[in-house]
């Protein structure tokens, strides 16, 4: 936890060179029930956050860059609400990703409606791949990346850039917690093979497999190749495309503040889908129609100082055909994080590694008890400090490309080592973690977070040579934690 103070220290020096530019408390102003309640000073106009983006995370690396987080209280009225929210973030990863993030956020800007913006590009040199279905593609540790490792290949990695930008609206109904919500999208992938060179460590060449895999009879040098060999990636999808996207759905939100909330409910349910208009296709394109539901709830078990908070979630397929690099996203109308992929790491099943559960669709649910533990004034500005145990769970709940997958095995052109990288005929599981955070929360909407969680249910092959017979391949469980420090809880 000593990465997750460095981090709090380094946002408190920070912030004490604008505290002194808060307007001081007028008297008659209207201020909030809430934070007199709470015994907190209500915060007014403007509020900066500015301080180095350092953090680390078990997939991306240590992280180094700059962030700002900007709120505006106006008068006071709505605190802890804020009127305007702004964050800008430039930050780069020991794991070679590069991240450029744009977001806002008012109730305030149109009248009547709630607009969400972000604009995201993230260059990522590597990006996992670990094939399709969890449990159902075999994950061998000695051909991870790594000194260690015996290829020097990253057969589990691809180059993808990326861009994301959303613009997402809701609006009342019958009143501010039952709400319409629609948006659009537009998303961008380019993805290549990787080639990086590692002081000490010789060139990833993801273009020609090594030694080691050649007399294994595998001749490809990383699993998206395989995949594209065997046709499980088409070759009008390999190197991605264009996506415009559009949502629309229902919203029921009572927290009584939506970025620590210790009461109440909050449930949306809509639809989304793209038709495959911007890559010229044609009747080979990809038009998906997916449904995504979640419901939240947040019970106070003692005043606001211990919560009980859970969330359960489905996102699936309704009909067409979305192409493979496009199944990792994790929908959403508010961004908690800046990346927003999964099945598994910061967002979904904490501590599942990153992309090592992809499919058409998926089920998951968080638990988690939140404690807080102490309440301060310091630099004028309202801190608390809080921890949060957790237990996560979910599944791949539909298939994407499964029947092709078994087909390799009777694939006479591919060789036995070939066919185990693929599809060992293992049956999705529920994938589980447990953990713990801790949180450092300013002003209620600005939140440091650190998190612990170790995986349950993981399964890693141990086999170096893979020209054996299914039957003969061995498993091992793996317990190695997943660890993360940045923003926000994660619902």
């Amino acid at each position: 936890m000593r990465k997750f103070f460095a981090l709090a220290v380094s946002a408190i020096l920070f912030v004490s060179f604008t505290a002194s530019a808060e307007p001081k408390k007028d008297k008659s102003d209207n201020t909030s029930a809430q934070a007199t309640e709470n015994k907190q000073t209500v915060k007014k106009g403007w509020n900066f956050a500015p301080f180095p983006s350092i953090g680390y995370n078990s997939d991306t690396g240590f992280q180094i860059g700059a962030l700002c987080e900007i709120f505006d209280y106006g008068d006071g009225s709505t605190y802890p609400g804020y009127r305007h929210k702004f964050n800008v973030d430039l930050s780069w990863t020991t794991k070679d990703q590069v991240k450029l993030h744009f977001f806002y956020d008012s109730k305030y800007l149109i009248p009547k409606v709630r607009l969400t913006f972000a604009a995201t590009y993230i260059l990522a040199q590597m990006y996992p791949f670990m094939g399709f279905n969890g449990s159902a593609s075999p994950y061998y540790q000695d051909l991870a990346s790594g000194k260690k490792q015996l290829n020097r290949v990253s057969m589990y990695n691809i180059k993808r850039n990326s861009m994301r930008i959303m613009a997402d609206f809701q609006g009342d109904i019958t009143s501010p917690k039952f709400r319409w919500a629609a948006g659009i999208s537009y998303w961008w992938y380019d993805i290549d093979n990787i080639s990086l060179k590692k002081k000490g460590v010789p060139a990833y060449d993801a273009i020609t497999p090594n030694d080691h895999l050649t007399t294994q009879g595998i001749n490809s040098a990383s699993l998206w190749q395989l995949y594209q060999r065997t046709g499980l990636i088409r070759p009008n999808e390999a190197h991605g495309g264009h996506h415009l996207e559009l949502k629309a759905g229902l919203v029921y939100d009572s927290r009584e503040h939506e970025a620590d909330p210790t009461r109440g409910i909050w449930a949306e349910v809509y639809a989304y889908g793209s038709p495959d208009i911007l890559n010229g296709r044609g009747k080979d394109g990809y038009h998906y129609l997916k449904l995504a539901a979640h419901f939240r709830q947040y019970v106070p078990l003692w005043k606001d100082k211990i919560v009980f908070a859970y969330h359960l979630a489905y996102q699936g397929k309704l009909a067409g055909n979305a192409p493979y690099y496009t199944l990792q996203n994790i929908n959403t109308l508010y961004l908690r994080q800046i990346i927003s992929d999964g099945l598994g790491s910061i967002n979904t099943v904490r501590g599942v590694p990153y992309n090592s559960v992809i499919g058409d669709g998926y089920a998951w649910a968080n638990f988690e008890m939140r404690f807080k533990l102490v309440s301060f004034r310091f630099i004028k500005q309202n801190f608390y400090l809080a921890t949060n145990p957790f237990f996560d769970m979910g599944a791949c709940v539909q298939p994407y490309r499964l029947d092709e997958m078994r087909s390799v095995l009777t694939n006479t052109e591919l060789t036995q080592a070939e066919k185990n990288l693929i599809y060992t005929g293992q049956k999705e599981k529920l994938h589980m973690s447990a953990g713990l955070g801790l949180k450092l929360a300013m002003n209620r909407n600005f939140i440091l977070s650190a998190e612990v969680a170790v995986p349950l249910n993981t399964k890693v092959y141990t086999n170096t040579d893979l020209n054996v017979p299914v039957s003969e391949l061995k498993l091992k469980s793996s317990y190695k934690p997943g660890v993360n420090i940045g923003l926000n809880y994660i619902f």
